[in-house]
């Protein structure tokens, strides 16, 4: 094989303590939305040894009991026992919740109208063609394998596998970009203490990897490590403490794309750390579905209280089909960045906000989310044809 380099992302299942403390936070989000779409909400969970504990900021007329929505949360993940790190009938569920800063508040609830950015800070979003659903390959084939290994646990086709698991996938490129194959894949999953290493290894095999990636996509030499250490049986929050916000790279783009740092779980649409991030994966999407590029990173700065962002720059790392500056004029001609403008486009507050929580907020065709639309794929075109067209008439 020739020259290539290699691109690392990982995936954890909604039973990880990470996630599922992102489960929890957006469960509570959508129940306070649904009830209150002008819900101002900043929820953060911690999971510790049979314990959830709740803190955060929240203005809403909704009325909630969020100690039943965190057991139920904890519950469906399957979390029903001890002996799996965590009992959701019983663990003790601890809440401090107050109310927003009337600072902030001033900021976002302007009187013109206007919605003022709930936070300072930079957003990413990011698309490529290594797969149908604009993702990079390594993150998007992770969270397969961990999406599979939740499916073979909740189906009883592996009764014996607990919540907690973790995968990872690394992806051989060439110097052009185009995939090689995968070089290795790892899996990791909490199970009980009863079943042997080798059947559950032969099994995780059989009933994931393969049936979530086809060998001919694996090099040669792939290397594949399932339970590397041999035992996975303490896990859960019993395991390692749970905290919302902790796993950003598998919600974005699994490290293949930069990251502005500001988690999404647990807060609305007026939090820019999160809206604005879907805002800024949807102009991406879109310019690589027109062919403008086959790689794009859209970056937007906010500042607090200000309806618009402060800078919006694009990278397409040389591989743009026509000049950089044309497609950062025509994506700002064809998006509105601003708070509300966000909001109102993408309808974030009827969006439900719980099935990203787990497996990522990107590349998720089968949730239909409105950040993934491709719908302005034709006025990135005509644009684009329109400002060639009149940079030749200037040229000749």
């Amino acid at each position: 094989m020739g020259k290539y380099y290699l691109l690392t992302s990982e995936s954890v299942t909604e039973g990880h303590p990470d996630k599922l403390c992102d489960i929890v936070s957006d469960t509570l989000l959508d129940a306070y939305l649904e009830q209150d779409p002008q819900s101002h909400v900043a929820m953060e969970t911690v999971a510790s040894k049979n314990m959830i504990f709740l803190s955060g900021e929240v203005t809403s007329k909704a009325k909630l009991d969020i100690v039943k929505k965190v057991r139920e949360a904890v519950l469906e993940i399957g979390y029903d026992g001890k002996e799996k790190g965590l009992d959701g009938n019983n663990c003790l569920v601890l809440t401090n919740v107050i109310s927003q800063s009337p600072d902030i508040a001033q900021g976002v609830n302007q009187t013109d109208g206007l919605i003022g950015a709930g936070d300072q800070g930079m957003m990413y979003g990011y698309a490529c063609d290594d797969t149908e659903e604009y993702m990079p390959l390594s993150i998007s084939l992770a969270h397969k394998l961990t999406k599979r290994l939740t499916y073979v646990r909740k189906s009883g086709i592996l009764p014996y596998l607990y919540p907690d698991g973790k995968s990872q996938v690394t992806v051989a490129y060439d110097d052009n970009g185009n995939v090689v194959g995968i070089q290795t894949v790892v899996i990791s999953t909490q199970h009980s203490a009863d079943v042997d290493i080798e059947q559950l290894r032969a099994d995780v095999k059989r009933e994931v990897i393969d049936a979530v990636i086809d060998g001919k996509d694996m090099l040669p030499d792939v290397k594949i490590h399932i339970n590397p250490t041999g035992r996975f049986v303490v896990g859960g929050p019993e395991g390692d403490t749970g905290l919302t916000g902790r796993k950003i790279i598998v919600d974005t783009y699994g490290g293949i794309a930069r990251h502005g740092g500001g988690a999404f779980s647990g807060k609305d649409p007026t939090k820019v750390d999160r809206s604005a991030a879907y805002m800024a994966r949807y102009a991406a999407v879109n310019v690589v579905a027109a062919g403008l590029c086959r790689k794009c990173e859209v970056n937007l700065a906010y500042a607090i209280g200000v309806p618009d962002p402060v800078s919006v720059k694009i990278d397409t790392f040389g591989t743009e089909e026509i000049p950089k500056a044309i497609i950062e004029q025509i994506v700002e001609e064809v998006f509105d960045f601003s708070v509300a403008g966000i909001i109102n486009n993408l309808s974030l507050t009827s969006v439900t906000y719980k099935p990203v929580a787990a497996y990522g907020h990107f590349g998720r065709p089968e949730l239909d989310l409105p950040w993934e639309r491709t719908d302005k794929v034709d006025a990135l075109q005509k644009k684009a044809i329109s400002y060639i067209a009149d940079a030749i008439i200037s040229a000749g």
